[in-house]
């Protein structure tokens, strides 16, 4: 069975844009991970919804597509994605 994992983003107001694609970028290169099914990762945005107050804010998504619940449980516990968890946070 195949899992797929939906992570939803947005950025504070003054987030300047240069480190906005360089997040997304790098994010980007989680499909590397031997534990993402075929590389299959995608990282979309920004939304484009209108009005805007239905996305509650979201301005980007990342979809990935993990073999099974090891497989997911790898991709997050793996130090790349650990990386993004602490930006996130921060």
């Amino acid at each position: 069975m195949t899992i797929v994992h939906i992570v939803l983003f947005k950025f504070r107001p003054d987030t300047e844009s240069s480190i906005r694609e360089k997040f997304i970028t790098e994010l980007k290169m989680l499909k590397n991970l031997p534990c993402v099914k075929s590389q299959r990762l995608v990282v979309g945005g920004p939304s484009i919804t209108d009005p805007s107050s239905k996305s509650k804010g979201f301005q980007y998504a990342l979809v990935s597509y993990h073999e099974d619940r090891a497989a997911l449980d790898a991709y997050q516990a793996s130090s790349e994605h650990e990386r993004y968890v602490l930006l996130i946070v921060e």
